[in-house]
């Protein structure tokens, strides 16, 4: 096969607010932690384990500002995109940190969708909204 690829795709929750730094020129960038879970059972003990996994995730310009718009904790999402590792200096130490660069996200559920099924309402949209880096328009 000719060529490499890097691609990545999560189904996970977000484990915290979208965080947004914005640059001169318009730019912005948000980032935020998904968790996946992993669940087995042992088989010595008969125990169902449970692993999660934390993602580091980064979004731009008009896909983070979306993100941050509709994205709280606790929302349930797919995305799409490239790894890619960083490296800094702190305190006379080389730091690394890997992240997920999204191309494609597709909100799965949202807190407000699921506080709109625990109400005597239907929700007015379930269906997944999904959001490419670019989009100009807001996805719905």
């Amino acid at each position: 096969m000719a060529g490499t690829i890097n691609k990545v795709i999560l189904i996970g929750h977000l484990g915290d607010e979208v965080k947004m730094h914005y640059f001169d020129g318009g730019n912005s960038i948000g980032r935020f932690p998904v968790a996946t879970n992993e669940s087995y059972t042992n088989k010595q003990t008969g125990e169902k384990v449970t692993t999660t996994e934390w993602h580091n995730i980064v979004v731009r310009n008009k896909l983070a500002e979306i993100c941050e718009k509709y994205l709280s904790k606790g929302d349930k999402i797919y995305c799409e995109g490239r790894l890619k590792t960083r490296q800094w200096e702190q305190d006379g130490q080389k730091r690394y940190t890997t992240e997920i660069h999204v191309i494609e996200m597709t909100f799965l559920s949202t807190k407000k969708e699921q506080l709109d099924a625990g109400s005597s309402q239907p929700p007015a949209d379930t269906t997944p909204k999904s959001v490419t880096s670019e989009d100009d328009d807001l996805p719905f």
